[in-house]
């Protein structure tokens, strides 16, 4: 029996991230695909609270050369957050500032999605 699909939800920041690295509709299909089988993938990012790094490849490129994207799944009942992508050539790792604004803002957004979810 195959493994339950887990929701998958694109932020603004994401989608934006994604046009700007020259990411097309059927590598971001396959991104989604990939984390929606598998929501823990990636390696943590400390002191982020539970953000991961994710790597792609990118067209041509081979995972070394292709993309980065920073993601976040709490648990189940929660989708997989897609918060940021960048291509590997444009960043190396996220500085201590970015950590701490990405862990404020993961508590953003597990408080805004329950808030939703809770009738």
């Amino acid at each position: 029996m195959a493994e339950a699909l887990h929701a998958v939800a694109e932020t603004p920041s994401f989608i934006a991230d994604a046009k700007a690295a020259g990411i097309d509709d059927g590598e971001r299909t396959s991104i989604v695909e990939f984390l929606a089988a598998r929501p823990e993938a990636g390696d943590p990012i400390k002191g982020t609270g539970g953000a991961r790094k994710v790597r792609f490849r990118g067209r041509g490129k081979g995972k070394s050369g292709g993309y980065r994207v920073i993601t976040f799944y709490s648990g189940e009942g929660v989708p997989v957050f897609l918060l940021n992508v960048f291509a590997k050539g444009d960043r190396v790792d996220l500085s201590q500032t970015e950590r701490n604004e990405l862990r404020a803002e993961l508590v953003r957004i597990v408080e805004a999605y329950r808030r939703r979810r809770t009738p």
